[in-house]
Order: structure tokens, then sequence, then C-alpha cells
């Protein structure tokens, strides 16, 4: 799939997402069933994972649920409430265990043992006991801050007020689920859409009566933070819990063993239409709380859980044509214009096909019946082609040689990782030569995650280079207005609007700017690593020269493929007097990381050799959590070369030359253990 097509259909996804999470959680409305959304998140999530130039600072991977509503205060949570993984097969399984065994550098046959739990499809909380007493009830909120409903949770039979067990917690945040089950939901007659939406609703009341009028049920199943509790599994927990005067899920199971978690996915999936409580999933937990902290939290995820949801939605549809459009970075993207079809109530008429390749792999031709998998996504897939209803007379679609719109002859990169050629074939235009590739890379200046010029869509970028107003980005900052005011459906006002919005974007993070500029594999994140290491525009411009472009390796995340990519974009000159000329005009603010007062603070560190009972990425993971920073090269920027076994002997010659401190794993588990 070419990459602006991606980054668009990106684009629409977070939109829709963020539409879709503002009714749920401001407005108590769900827009579409749970398995629509959950889909669309997935596959948000796998194409960030797959294109790392998608990411953005509002990804659900970074996010959790909403921004608090206004109707009531809002409270930090001393201890964030997590968003998790999700599994949709048990591939999505294996490779979730495959990535804990590898971060506890354990063997495949190390057994792992986890909780299985039905997840309820309800509305999260967070219930604060000190001293016994329930103190402060929270929704998630976007996990950093909730809204303080404790009055409408204190309505809640299943919520104590007062423990007076003995050997309560001094402090705990007990979470659990808010629901309403479907027998007691009938008898609300339509006041609410569905079950969830009359959790969510009635739990954000202004008026606790109101609240107290909804027959709401409360599960617990795990804690934020405590003080005092000495349990060390988590069906030790769920036992306490229920001592403690909480109902858990009775279906909860303890279980060894990936292949043994889809026997009991299978199982409660037939249970699932006969359960008086709606559940989208299962969620597997580590059971052992030791494990669970070694682990940690990745993103706005924990490591060691994931919820594996039900299935997704298919329809049968019949492919009337496949236009090819062109991207960004040049990007040839196969799009299946298909006869309308319902497909979880949302009418689908384009598919994408993602590559020639995959046209070919599939055998997808014009006139075929073909299964749509609509995972969420503005632009589902093909599932597969039924070869039983194909027209005999049925000829294969020819994949275009030559860009639909300059004629330039494209091409297929050889890819040095894969040694073979990449699937997508492109336009080798990556200056402004090219049309399409121009009008995009105009389109992703403006963009949301770029400049965000409010008021300047799409439409108003293809109108104005049609009207030969704009031809690069810097033209936007210098636009006739005197010639805009006199066009149709433009008057004084809408323009003074549009130049005060432009104006307004004249001031830029340096991240944002670097994003802007649409460098082929320099998606939000990797722009992000770029500038906390320059720091400056100045130092980005200088850095650009071949003397000092591969300073960029000491960038941990940052490699051959990010740096190639930088070196042939600013091989066309029209780009490097684009960013010279912005800098110009723009006002780039200088990067200024957050403050780090860990011990590592302001420290580098780089590893060599295999590491004992502990995986690099565990490593890496506990000198970040005390402020330092993995490079990737020795260099006179590394503070400390950390050895393994079988370390190379290169990069230890090289350290020593430079006076780089070494030290064995033993030395760097020493320095850790003393921050405690």
């Amino acid at each position: 799939m070419k990459k602006d097509l991606i980054k668009k259909n990106y684009n629409k996804k977070l939109k829709l997402l963020n539409h879709y999470n503002k009714k749920y959680y401001d407005e108590s409305i769900s827009e579409v069933s749970d398995d629509i959304y959950d889909n669309l998140k997935k596959e948000i999530i796998e194409f960030e994972n797959k294109y790392s130039f998608l990411k953005s600072t509002k990804s659900p991977q970074l996010n959790v649920g909403y921004k608090p509503s206004k109707n009531f205060k809002k409270v930090v949570h001393r201890s964030p409430m997590l968003s998790l993984s999700n599994a949709f097969t048990e591939d999505d399984l294996i490779n979730f265990e495959k990535k804990i065994l590898n971060f506890l550098d354990k063997k495949k046959d190390f057994s792992i043992e986890y909780s299985a739990e039905p997840k309820i499809d309800g509305i999260s909380a967070s219930l604060i006991y000190k001293n016994g007493k329930f103190i402060t009830g929270l929704s998630r909120g976007d996990g950093k801050e909730g809204e303080d409903i404790t009055e409408n949770l204190k309505t809640i039979k299943d919520i104590p007020n007062f423990i007076t067990y003995k050997n309560f917690p001094t402090e705990i945040d007990i979470r659990g689920e808010v629901f309403i089950k479907n027998s007691d939901f009938k008898n609300l007659k339509n006041k609410f859409a569905n079950p969830r939406n009359a959790a969510s609703g009635s739990l954000r009341q202004k008026n606790p009566n109101d609240t107290k009028k909804i027959p709401l049920n409360f599960i617990a199943y795990t804690y934020g933070f405590e003080k005092g509790m000495e349990i060390n599994k988590q069906s030790e927990f769920l036992k306490k819990l229920g001592d403690w005067g909480f109902k858990t899920n009775p279906l909860n199971k303890i279980i060894v063993g990936t292949k043994e978690l889809m026997i009991n996915y299978f199982e409660i999936e037939k249970k699932r239409e006969s359960l008086d409580f709606d559940i989208d999933g299962i969620v597997y937990k580590i059971n052992d709380f030791t494990l669970q902290k070694r682990l940690g939290n990745v993103a706005n995820a924990p490591r060691w859980a994931i919820a594996h949801k039900f299935s997704s939605n298919k329809g049968v549809s019949k492919i009337i044509d496949i236009d090819i459009q062109v991207g960004r970075t040049g990007a040839l993207t196969p799009v299946a214009k298909i006869k309308p079809t319902s497909i979880s109530g949302v009418i689908v008429s384009n598919v994408t096909l993602h590559n020639e390749d995959e046209i070919y792999r599939k055998d997808i031709r014009i006139g075929d019946t073909v299964v749509v998998e609509r995972a969420g996504d503005v632009i589902p897939h093909i599932v597969k082609v039924d070869l039983k209803l194909r027209n005999k007379n049925s000829s294969k679609f020819i994949f275009p040689k030559k860009c639909p719109s300059c004629g330039s002859n494209t091409i297929k990169e050889f890819n040095q990782i894969t040694k073979k050629d990449d699937a997508v074939r492109r336009c080798p235009s990556e200056g402004y030569e090219c049309e399409k590739v121009a009008i995009e890379k105009i389109k992703h200046f403006v963009s949301k995650d770029a400049f965000n010029i409010e008021g300047f869509g799409k439409k108003i970028v293809e109108k104005f280079w049609n009207l030969k107003l704009i031809k690069y980005p810097q033209d936007i900052f210098n636009l006739d207005y005197d010639r805009i005011e006199k066009m149709e459906g433009w008057g004084k006002q809408s323009v003074n609007n549009l130049k005060y919005s432009i104006n307004e974007r004249k001031k830029i993070s340096l991240e944002k700017f670097i994003y802007s500029l649409g460098i082929r594999h320099i998606g939000m994140e990797n722009a992000k690593l770029i500038s906390n290491f320059l720091k400056t525009s100045k130092k980005f411009i200088t850095i650009l020269n071949k003397e000092n472009i591969n300073e960029l390796q000491n960038i941990d995340g940052i490699g051959e493929t990010q740096i190639s990519s930088i070196k042939s974009f600013f091989s066309y000159r029209v780009n490097l007097e684009i960013l010279k000329e912005l800098n110009n005009i723009l006002m780039v603010q200088d990067q200024k990381n957050p403050k780090k007062d860990g011990i590592f603070k302001d420290k580098t560190f780089m590893f060599t050799g295999k590491l004992d009972g502990i995986s690099r990425a565990e490593a890496k993971s506990l000198i970040e959590q005390n402020s330092g920073t993995i490079i990737s090269n020795v260099s006179k920027k590394l503070n400390y070369l950390i050895i393994g076994d079988k370390p190379t002997k290169r990069k230890i010659l090289h350290a020593k030359e430079l006076k780089v401190k070494i030290l064995s794993q033993k030395e760097l588990l020493q320095k850790l253990n003393k921050r405690s």
C-alpha cells in the first residue's frame, strides 16, 4: 500500500476512533458495536506496527479512554489505568507469549501460568480505600486522570463503603467493571441503546439519586496501588477480593499454555449467549505478580496481559473496478471499487488491495465475488476470492508499470533486510515533479499531526494547487489573499480566518516540523527521536551534509533504513531548498526534553554480548526507567558499555580507546540495586 494512502486511511481511522470515544465517554452513546470499535482500534495499531512513519500522539497505543468530562472534578490516578493490547487469533497469543519469554530471557519450554477471565463489556472504575473506608471513586478518563464519581459509585450495592476484614491493606485502589445485567436492561424501556450505554450513562449522572434508580453491578478484578498487601498471585488476589466482600467473575480460570487458553476461549464463546451480562472477549494475565512487575508496561498497556477478543465481521460483494492511487512517497496502491454492501451496519464500497503482490497472490480480478473483512477500517480488505463464482472469461489485472500521474517508469526497491524486492511499486519522484506526489506531500504538510492548519483541508490543497496558488509547502505562508478573496465561495471574513489559522501555525515544534516534511520512514516517533537528539532546526540542517549525517546512527531506534531515506530525500535539491525556506519563515522551537531525575540522568548506555537471566529489552527498560539513554554506536557520547557473554571485541577496543567506562552485567545490576 502506498504511503500517502496509508497515512490518509490512518488519519481517518484515528478521527473515527476519537469520534466514537467522544460519543461513548462524553455522551454515553455507542454508535457502533463493540466488535467494530475493537477492530478499528486493532487496525490502527496493526498499521502503526507495520509502518513506522504512522505513529501519532493520538495513537491508541499511547492513549487510554477519553479525556474526563467537564461535568465532573478531575482527579489524577496515582497509578495509571492502562488499556490492554488485543489478540484476535491463536497466532496473536503465541506471539504474545513469545515476547514475554524473550523479555524474561526464558526458553520455549518455560511454563507460564495465566489467569483467564471473561472481559465484561462495561465501564472501568477505580475504588480507593483508606483504612478500610471507601474515600474516592474514579472513572478511567484518559488513563492519567479520571472523573470523580464517588457518590454515584456509592449507590452500587456491590461496592462496600466499609471493609473491616482483618489485615485489609492500609491503602488500596481496587479496580473493576461497572455493568448492568441483560435481564435488568430489558426493564429500562429503551431508555438506553444497549447495556454498556446504560452503565455509562447511569454512572455519570450529575445527581447520584438518578444513578441509584438503575440496577448497576460491579465486578472487581485488579488493583492500581496498594500499601500493606502480601499477595503473590492474581488468583490469590481474586480470592481475597471475595473475602473482602467484592464480587469476582465466576468464570475465571488458571490456565497454563496458549493451547489450553484457546480451548477455554472456545468454551466461553459457546456460553456467551447464555450469560446474563455482555462479554467481548477474555483477558489473560500472568498469574505471578513478580513476573508482572518484571515485565512492566509498554506505552499504555502492560506487557503481562492481553485481551483475546471475539471474531470480526465479514461480508460478500463483487469487484466493479480497480483504481491505482499515488501517494506522498510515490507508492502505487490498488483500491477495489466493490458493489456497496452492508457489513455490521456500515456500507462498504472501497476495499484496499494493499499492493501488486497481494493482487497476484490472491489472483484478484475485476468482476470477482469476494469475501470482505471489515475490521473497523474505512477501507477494509479482501480475505479471499470465491473462485466458484468467477467468470471463465475474466482476465488477470495487469498492474501499471508507469506512474498514472506523471508517466515515469515505476520501480520496486530491493530490500537489504529481506533480500527481496519490496512488494510496493513506486513512482521514483521524491521531489515535486510528479503532480500526485506533490499534492499528497502538501496534504501531509497541513495534516493534523503536522502543521494542523484549520480550514486548510485536502480539498483546499487540491483547489489551490489547480489554481497555481501553491506549488511548494512554503507557498502556504505567502498566499495571494487578495486573489483568494475574489474567488467564488470566499469572502473577507473567510480569508481573514484562513490567514489567522496559517499565521497561528508559524510557531511549531521541531519534531512536528521534521515530520511535516514527509520523509519516507520518518514518522512521528522517528521525528521525535531525531528532534530529541539534535535539539534545533539549525542542527538538523547542518547534519544533512555528507560528513555529519551518519551522526544519526547514535540514536537508538534510527537505523540504516531511516538514514538512507533521509539521504535520498535531500538528494533532491528542491527538498533541501524547501527546508531552508521554511526554516527562515517559521519559528521552529528548540526541543526541550522533560527533566530526568533518575540515577542514570544524562548518561548513555550501549550493550554488547548476550546477557544472563535477563533479556536486552528488560535491561534497556530498567535503564530508561532510571533516566538513562540507550544509543546504538560506540562514540565519544557513550558513557557506559555493558558487556555480556561473547561481546564484540571491536566495540570493546573502541570503547577503551575513547575511555568509555565498561561495566559487566553484574556491575550494572549492582548500580540499579543501589537505587532502592
